[in-house]
């Protein structure tokens, strides 16, 4: 299956007033040709080698194991049938064979083609599973004609023992072990816990230094080791139930821990395998208290000409640290996963840095807004064609807003929108921490705990924090457990769940902002360093690294996931970047189960106000693939205009999409295989000019906009003349129930809120085919009320991103929309 393909742009729409009252079918990926006999012998005898040196190997480590390890490798270029390597039936658990993990390798310099392998675990009771599976394709044929078990046994071309690390390693090959312990997780095959007490009584007896506790998942456990890769060896030799081993990431403790002049080997290590394009058009704009771009990890990206400050007398050095804490993480991403590997690293973007908060004192909060527009506007004289993230993770402590705009929120709005230049811009800030109180009331208190001033703005994209981190090392915190768990909501974040419905959702997204460790029989917490992330320190003679949670960290994160997006692809607006990283974010399973309560629309409608859409995925932010495609479309339309006839204003324009689904493929695709289509419409609204109207919606935003899809049983005439009744009832104040509703899994009365909406939109592939038309409409706002400010007729840009998603692997449905649209089927993209 092809991946890394880059998103496809629709420029083709109809434009339509408002008015009172295929490709063939892809055939299955082929299969390598075989001849019969000749193959099935090969394999027989392969398999029975294979088997044969599993039995010597356990007599060589005395061991008494239930079943034995094998890797069954594809033929390089075609797909291995991986669905077929596996019996599940039957209630005795030892007794199946069981598919342990997949992986893929390019063979040769990596141009090479791609193969697929695949590890089983075989008990011995089921020996002839696979020999008689090997025996019925070379002496029987089916229904068909065909031999017994083809699209299985023509798909591989080899069967080996799998009993070296490599069979199971699912991380950089690199970070294998050697010769010197690292920390490695270990992915057990059950999450039962007679399979955990006998692993863990397993590495008792080898004297292997475990972690206490043990993190579960449907048909998962992992623990985390400490061991050399014979050791991880030994394991494989001895247990039945490993899955996978992956290098375990390292705290930031790890690097903390250390002396300033060994962290300062670490900083030289990056700058050795650095590589920044000096030419890049692309800036983080960090507003904060200063960047040190002496520090060395810092000043390849960032240039004295770049830091600035709104009072010039406040200077431009970071007189607190938390300035360069943000830049190091909006540098570099994940700092820790930089200095665990040794790639070669690629920054393709620059940093900025205005400080707009004074080395003493405070500012007047009338002029939060005002001073964060200044650091805007100081970055954009200074390099005036940057394409420009600003980043602020500076917020107010006060909440009684919740969610209504504030002066601060709405000067980011104005900024965002260019309503006094047109110029849009990408505004990135932090939904602001619980307070110390809250954390201990996990994870209840963040319901309560309010979004602070300024990231209610409507156009800004607020990140809230969630977290991975859950392992403590710290010997001087024995007796502490993480409080939030692994993949679950971050006790910093705070959340959207207390404001008036009528609101933005705020977080749109999460991302990590760290942990806190919680005394089991006090219940005290206290930060700690294992449990937070790691980034730059703004005195390296002191220290090069210093521990960094919170949303802030989130934030910063989040504006280096922007930057990437828009070096991959410059000509995306501020509004598809954002809408990129909302449209590509996905609530983990821990999030669901803390605050899901069932699947009705009013428990998703909770869960937003929690977590936004969830955690952002890079590589569905950049890249579409063979059975997932991403369409984006950037236009402007104008809302309003003058009556045709009589005084007053209407509404004006809408845009109607054909999209360029690949109907056959769809339509041949069974009635039980579930399509997802994901739509995201990311616009900017103008504030409101005015306090007075700030209560309603309507008033506040100069404008909305809609997106809605017919039903698959709707014609295009049905679905306009559904519109344009349903966008009078909105302007009405009767929102009302939108068509198709049981497809989506938000609905429009959960999603139309704020200037971003997205929703999943589940069915068959062939109601999907049929589902194939989109409008774009406005509704209501202050530029129709108001018209005295002239501003009835004006345009509003919009970002549309459609995708769909199919879980057959080989289905290509990217390639018959490429043509469809005119673009030439692009190569995949190497990262």
């Amino acid at each position: 299956m092809k991946t890394n393909l880059p998103h496809l742009v629709v420029t083709g729409y109809e434009l339509n007033r408002y008015t009172k009252g295929s490709s063939p079918p892809i055939p299955p990926l082929p299969q390598p040709q075989r001849i019969r006999v000749e193959h099935g012998a090969l394999l027989k005898q392969r398999l029975a080698h294979a088997w044969e040196t599993a039995l010597n190997e356990s007599v060589v480590y005395h061991s008494n194991r239930k079943g034995i390890y094998l890797e069954f490798k594809g033929e390089p270029g075609y797909e291995l049938v991986t669905r077929s390597l596996e019996r599940l039936s039957g209630k005795d658990p030892s007794n199946k064979v069981r598919l342990l993990n997949i992986r893929s390798e390019v063979e040769g310099e990596g141009n090479g083609p791609e193969t697929t392998y695949a590890t089983v675990f075989v008990p011995h009771k089921q020996k002839d599973f696979f020999f008689n599976r090997i025996e019925q394709y070379a002496k029987e044929e089916s229904v068909s004609g065909k031999p017994k078990n083809a699209k299985l046994i023509e798909s591989i071309s080899d069967i080996r023992t799998a009993l070296d690390v490599e069979s199971f390693w699912q991380d950089q090959r690199n970070l294998i072990p050697s010769d010197e312990p690292a920390w490695c997780e270990v992915w057990l095959s059950s999450e039962r816990d007679d399979v955990i007490h006998s692993f863990e009584d397993l590495l008792a007896q080898l004297e292997i230094p475990q972690k206490s506790g043990v993190i579960r998942f449907p048909e998962r456990a992992v623990k985390v080791i400490i061991a050399t890769r014979t050791q991880l060896e030994a394991l494989t030799h001895l247990s039945d139930d490993i899955a996978e081993y992956r290098r375990a990431k390292e705290t930031a403790a790890f690097w903390l821990d250390q002396a300033n002049r060994e962290q300062a080997d670490w900083t030289d290590s990056i700058l050795d395998r650095i590589e920044v394009d000096s030419e890049s058009n692309v800036a983080v704009c960090i507003l904060d208290t200063g960047v040190n771009n002496g520090h060395p990890l810092i000043s390849p990206l960032l240039d004295s000409l770049d830091c600035q400050s709104v009072y010039p007398e406040w200077g431009t050095h970071d007189h607190d640290k938390h300035g360069t804490l943000m830049a190091g993480v909006s540098a570099y991403g994940n700092l820790q996963e930089v200095l665990s590997n040794n790639q070669s690293i690629q920054v393709a973007h620059c940093l900025e840095s205005v400080k707009i908060l004074p080395p003493t004192g405070a500012n007047e909060p009338e002029l939060w807004g005002y001073i964060s527009a200044q650091g805007v506007y100081r970055a954009e004289i200074q390099a005036p064609d940057k394409k420009r993230i600003t980043c602020m993770a500076v917020t107010s402590d006060d909440i009684r807003d919740r969610g209504r705009p504030s002066s601060w929120s709405a000067e980011v709005d104005q900024v965002c929108s260019g309503a006094e230049d047109d110029m849009k811009r990408l505004f990135i800030l932090s939904a602001g921490n619980a307070s110390l109180a809250d954390r201990k009331n996990y994870p209840y208190a963040q319901e309560t705990d309010s979004v602070h001033d300024p990231a209610q703005a409507w156009n800004a994209l607020t990140v809230g924090a969630y977290t991975q981190l859950d392992h403590i090392r710290d010997t001087t915190l024995s007796g502490y457990e993480a409080l939030a768990p692994f993949n679950g909501l971050s006790p910093f974040s705070t959340t959207s769940a207390s404001w008036n419905d009528m609101w933005p959702i705020k977080p749109e997204v999460v991302m990590e902002g760290g942990n806190l460790a919680r005394e089991s029989s006090t219940g005290f917490v206290t930060e700690c360093d294992d449990l937070s992330m790691l980034s730059t320190f703004y005195d390296p003679q002191q220290s090069h690294f210093y521990p960094f949670n919170m949303t802030s960290a989130a934030t910063a994160q989040a504006a280096w996931f922007a930057a990437q997006i828009q070096t991959a692809y410059p000509d995306f607006w501020p509004e598809s970047i954002r809408g990129l990283m909302v449209h590509s974010a996905e609530w983990t399973d821990i999030l669901k189960q803390q605050f899901l309560k069932d699947e009705n629309k009013g428990s998703y409608k909770k869960l937003l106000r929690v977590c936004g859409y969830g955690v952002p995925n890079l590589k569905k932010a950049l890249y579409s693939a063979g059975n997932s495609l991403t369409l984006i479309a950037q236009s402007d339309l104008q809302p309003f205009n003058k009556k045709d006839t009589g005084s007053g204003y209407r509404t004006h324009e809408m845009h109607f999409y054909t999209l360029p689904w690949p109907r056959e493929v769809l339509q041949s695709l069974s009635d039980s295989v579930e399509v997802k289509m994901r739509i995201t419409l990311s616009y900017f609204v103008e504030p409101g000019p005015g306090e007075i109207g700030w209560k309603d919606r309507y008033r506040y935003a100069s404008h909305g906009l809609r997106f809605d899809l017919n039903s698959p049983t709707e014609s295009k005439d049905q679905f306009l003349r559904r519109i344009n009744a349903e966008a009078r009832d909105e302007e009405n104040g009767n929102p009302g129930t939108r068509s198709a509703s049981n497809h989506w899994v938000l609905g429009a009365q959960a999603r139309d809120k704020g200037s971003i909406h997205s929703d999943i939109w589940k069915g068959s592939a062939a109601e999907l085919a049929a589902s194939n038309l989109i409008a774009i409409y406005p509704t209501i706002g202050w530029w129709k009320e108001r018209t005295h400010l002239m501003k009835w007729n004006r345009k509003t840009r919009y970002s549309l991103i459609v995708s769909i998603e199919t879980p057959e692997q080989s289905v290509d449905i990217y390639t018959p929309v490429a043509v469809q649209i005119g673009v030439a089927v692009p190569v995949e993209i190497g990262i």
